[in-house]
């Protein structure tokens, strides 16, 4: 009986620590949010001024909700994201911690800074519908033909799931930088593999908290 005990618990300890591990690996894939120039993103139709730059941040912190981006006047919210290189996007996550308020669509524009909601109204690169997802679980793919160069994003929110006001707690990017230096061009595959052990601690904190 006890070695019975002692197997079972191992194999929980095995589970987590491999839950640990994925979650860690998933974390070092969206780290695209350094690559942001937080100073000039710009966002239409916040009811704060300035706290769109906050939804960017380490995947570890999407649990994070109390920094968000919440609509001022309806649902609609237009976010002018700017890089400090050009980068491949991969992959997008977005939370919405808030049923209702949870975005139910965006529409993606490539290379287009400044842009307005008159402008947004227009053609766009792609549009993606969006599930209600406040853990972060569900990544959206780009059009790889698409955003292969992508020096300036913007990501236009016009519904969500019912309520008055859109608000958003994370947005992750996933993808490939390449640093652009005034004498040429150096590219940085930037889906870095740092010491898995250094960010642990922090991750599993995180996931029990989830559990809670």
């Amino acid at each position: 009986m006890p070695h019975g005990h002692s197997h079972g618990a191992g194999n929980n300890c095995e589970h987590q620590s491999s839950d640990v591990d994925r979650a860690l690996e998933k974390g070092i894939q969206y780290s695209l949010y350094q690559k942001i120039d937080l100073q000039n993103v710009e966002c239409l139709n916040e009811e704060t001024e300035g706290s769109a730059k906050f939804v960017f941040k380490p995947y570890e912190r999407r649990f994070d909700y109390e920094q968000f981006v919440q609509s001022d006047d309806q649902r609609e919210l237009l976010l002018n994201i700017p890089f400090t290189g050009n980068i491949k996007l991969k992959g997008i996550i977005i939370v919405g911690p808030d049923e209702g308020m949870c975005p139910d669509k965006v529409k993606l524009y490539k290379n287009r800074p400044g842009m307005t909601f008159g402008e947004a109204s227009g053609v766009y690169d792609q549009e993606i519908e969006l599930a209600y997802d406040p853990v972060g679980e569900v990544e959206y793919t780009p059009k790889a033909a698409v955003f292969s160069t992508v020096h300036h994003l913007s990501m236009y929110f016009p519904s969500n799931f019912g309520a008055e006001n859109t608000k958003i707690s994370y947005i992750g990017l996933r993808g490939e930088f390449t640093e652009v230096h005034d004498h040429g061009v150096t590219i940085c595959n930037y889906e870095l593999r740092p010491n898995l052990t250094d960010h642990k601690n922090n991750l599993f904190d995180s996931m029990k908290h989830e559990i809670q």
